[in-house]
C-alpha cells in the first residue's frame, strides 16, 4: 500500500531537517516542502502591496490555505508514480480538524494509499533558540512578538489522530536533543518502511 507522510509541528521544531533525513532513509519517496511555494506567496504580497507577514490577516485570507492545497495536489499527483510521498509542512490546524483528516484519508484510499502523520515534539525553549539561530525573515515578527506568537501555538501532541489499533497513523518524533533525534530515527524508519496493510 502506498503512503502519504505528513511531517508536522509548529515552526522551528526541526521539521525540515527531520523530513529530509527521513526521505533520504526511505526508498522510493517523493519529498515535498510547502516552503518551496513561499516564492509565489512573496509575489502575492508584493503585487497586493502588502508587507511580507505570514502572521497577518492578509496571509490568512489570501495565501495560507492555498499553499496547503497546492502542496497536497502535488502529493496526490506524485502518488500516481511513486510509493511514498513525504510532505514537510506545519499542518498545525488541519491535523486537529477530524473532518479534514477523514477527508484526506478518503482521498488517499482512492489511490490505495494510507496516511501517516509524524509529529515533531520539541521543547518550546529549543524552538525559540532554533528560530534565533536560523535568523530567517519569516521569524522576525514571531521573535519580536514572542509572547503573543507563542500563546497561539499548540505544542500538544494531536492525540486524537492516534488509533491504538494502528501502529503507523501517528508517530511522535522526539527532537529536543541529539539523543532524542537518534532514538526517534531508529524507532520510526522501520515503521515507515513497512508497507503491509
Amino acid at each position: 500500500m502506498k503512503r502519504l507522510i505528513l511531517v508536522t509541528s509548529p515552526p522551528a521544531s526541526g521539521k525540515t531537517y527531520i523530513s529530509k533525513q527521513l526521505a533520504k532513509a526511505l526508498k522510493h519517496v517523493v519529498y515535498l516542502d510547502k516552503d518551496t511555494l513561499i516564492v509565489l506567496s512573496h509575489q502575492i504580497f508584493k503585487v497586493a502591496n502588502q508587507e511580507v507577514n505570514r502572521s497577518s490577516d492578509f496571509f490568512e485570507e489570501h495565501i495560507r490555505n492555498y499553499e496547503y492545497d497546492a502542496t497536497l495536489a502535488l502529493a496526490m499527483e506524485a502518488l500516481e508514480y511513486e510509493d511514498t510521498v513525504l510532505i514537510n509542512a506545519p499542518f498545525t490546524r488541519e491535523i486537529r480538524d477530524s473532518q479534514y483528516v477523514d477527508n484526506l484519508k478518503q482521498q488517499l484510499l482512492e489511490k490505495d494509499a494510507r496516511l501517516t502523520i509524524v509529529w515533531v515534539e520539541t521543547d518550546v525553549d529549543v524552538v525559540k533558540q532554533r528560530m534565533i539561530d536560523r535568523n530567517s525573515d519569516r521569524d522576525t515578527w514571531k521573535l519580536e512578538h514572542w509572547d503573543e506568537y507563542i500563546a497561539g501555538v499548540n505544542f500538544a501532541i494531536p492525540e486524537s489522530l492516534d488509533n491504538p489499533d494502528i501502529v503507523d497513523d501517528l508517530l511522535v518524533f522526539q527532537n529536543s536533543s541529539d539523543e532524542e533525534y537518534q532514538a526517534s530515527m531508529a524507532r520510526i524508519i522501520p515503521i515507515l518502511e513497512n508497507r503491509s496493510e
